[in-house]
């Protein structure tokens, strides 16, 4: 008997050892099952991401006016052919949120990528811009312009809470690396 009680306090200390080994078995089976959850969320959050900013070309109904980049010229402009072009920054650029739909006077006028114009000729007086860009949401706005005689140049751009338009009259910088916008 008192061979057996000698084994006693090594059996104890086993079964310590055991407990310890089948509880860190367990804790490394948990951190693995959430080590996996997370990649999961990260992976599809990161695909959430990805395709929230994705904004859909839209067709337009209106005649753009052909032209080389060469070839346009300020003194070109104006009298009803009127630039328009999209004035995104590099901050824009780099999360492709840049990508504007406009509508003009309640019709499509297309999607704008960052640095491309399109040219078009409009009569004389009010009309109504309508922009979209895609951020984490929809960003909305609505811009009236009267256009004259005068009127030669339009940048619409993105902003972090909206979007922008401008009649400046005037090229952008480093126009020479824009190009001309397909119809999509």
């Amino acid at each position: 008997m008192t061979h057996y009680t000698s084994f006693m306090p090594i059996l104890r200390y086993i079964d310590v050892f055991y407990a310890y080994i089948n509880k860190l078995c367990v804790i490394k089976t948990q951190i693995n099952f959430k080590m996996r959850n997370i990649r999961i969320v990260i992976i599809l959050l990161s695909i959430f991401l990805i395709n929230s900013c994705a904004l859909k070309p839209i067709t337009s109904e209106y005649t753009f006016i052909k032209t080389d980049i060469e070839n346009v010229e300020l003194n070109d402009l104006g009298n009803g052919n009127i630039l328009i072009y999209n004035g995104a920054n590099i901050l824009h650029k780099m999360d492709n949120t840049a990508r504007l739909n406009i509508w003009l006077d309640q019709k499509p006028l297309g999607q704008i990528r960052p640095s491309e114009y399109v040219i078009i000729n409009l009569k004389k007086g009010k009309h109504q811009f309508k922009v979209l860009h895609i951020d984490v949401v929809n960003m909305r706005s609505e811009h009236e312009i009267e256009v004259d005689d005068k009127t030669k140049i339009i940048k619409i751009k993105p902003t972090i809470t909206s979007n922008k338009l401008e009649l400046t009259n005037e090229f952008p910088k480093n126009f020479d690396k824009f190009k001309y916008a397909e119809k999509r």
